[in-house]
């Protein structure tokens, strides 16, 4: 099982701004994001390379904003992540971060690969033997030589090795979509998945496949965040699907619409909710199969333990699904008899406070 796997869960949606977004501090302190996302301050691709020390600049000042405000009053603040450009800037702005690192949770690394892998681990392990609490690491797979079919298992396994070095700081492994696409000058429409493009589905086959065992992968971006109708919503919720039914969990999220829309999608349905619960529960002196509470499927406790557990931790950390349909009809009937008695004169009181009673 992979350990401290609430936390590693819990990463979710994670929503990138630039680093020198003057409005990120305000914005955290408001809760305009809700209070179940994590946030990364970008400093590689959103930022032109002739501004990066003003990108770093606002940074520092962004956080020491918000570790003072957290001090004085009391709002949810995300586990908040910096995206850097390279080893050394991680020990830099942890350096210039002072007391303000406190709230940051982690850096991620963009385009880890075998070639920069034991410089970014050196700068992870130097900043955390200085530091009283765990500063995290999420590597991003995006780099060429993954792309590269005659040079992708063996490294991807390299890379894992260098990974499972570190494996105490690792708290996600991302995976670069969009720099995939790139590479086959490829980009999905409104309508497609990422899954669609069958090269960039056998690089995250083959990602999942090597790290999904021991870690937790997050899904790749998805671009479309508003529009008219709710296209942009249902091309992510069928991203999304795929995502889970493919092992990953949480999506890099690039507009503030997007962030519900990850959270309700990784809340867990009542039937796997149950089963999760009955494998979990299973006595072990009885026969170690049967058909769960609906009658409907299969509950094998040595086949789905690993995913009852998954499940179990999800609906701590994001929920249940709501039974809407269920609801949509009860509402449905009680409004109707709610509206014909509030017209009768001789209606009893009691009769139209049963019916309010079941819209509670």
């Amino acid at each position: 099982m992979i350990e401290e796997i609430e936390l590693k869960y819990g990463v979710g949606a994670l929503l990138y701004t630039p680093a020198n977004n003057e409005k990120i501090s305000r914005y955290i302190q408001s809760e305009k994001f809700g209070k179940k996302y994590s946030l990364a301050l970008c400093l590689e691709d959103t930022i032109s390379d002739y501004k990066v020390n003003d990108a770093e600049n606002q940074l520092i000042k962004s956080m020491e904003e918000i570790y003072k405000a957290k001090i004085e009053s009391d709002f949810f603040c995300p586990n908040i992540f910096i995206r850097v450009r390279n080893a050394q800037q991680i020990t830099d702005l942890y350096e210039k971060l002072n007391e303000s690192r406190e709230c940051l949770s982690g850096f991620i690394i963009p385009k880890y690969s075998v070639d920069n892998a034991s410089e970014y681990n050196n700068a992870i392990i130097s900043i955390n033997s200085k530091s009283d609490k765990k500063v995290f690491m999420m590597p991003i797979l995006e780099s060429k030589d993954i792309v590269n079919l005659a040079l992708r298992a063996q490294s991807l396994c390299k890379i894992k090795e260098a990974i499972d070095s570190v494996k105490e700081y690792v708290l996600n492994i991302r995976v670069g979509g969009n720099d995939f696409s790139n590479q086959f000058a490829v980009r999905r429409h409104i309508n497609e998945a990422i899954y669609d493009n069958m090269a960039i589905a056998q690089i995250l086959s083959d990602i999942i496949t090597v790290f999904s065992s021991d870690y937790v992968v997050s899904g790749p971006v998805w671009e479309y965040f508003d529009g008219e109708g709710d296209e942009w919503k249902i091309g992510l919720e069928n991203e999304l699907k795929l995502d889970h039914l493919n092992g990953f969990i949480g999506k890099t999220v690039i507009h503030p619409n997007q962030i519900p829309v990850v959270n309700e999608a990784l809340k867990v349905s009542r039937e796997d909710y149950e089963d999760a619960l009955e494998i979990i529960n299973w006595d072990e002196n009885d026969t170690q199969v049967g058909k769960n509470n609906d009658g409907q499927r299969m509950n094998e406790v040595k086949t789905h333990y690993n995913w009852a557990c998954k499940i179990v931790t999800l609906a701590k950390i994001y929920g249940r699904l709501v039974l809407l349909s269920l609801f949509a009809t009860v509402t449905k009937f009680a409004m109707s008899h709610i509206i014909i008695y509030s017209f009768q004169p001789n209606a009893t009181n009691s009769f139209i406070k049963l019916h309010i009673s079941l819209l509670m």
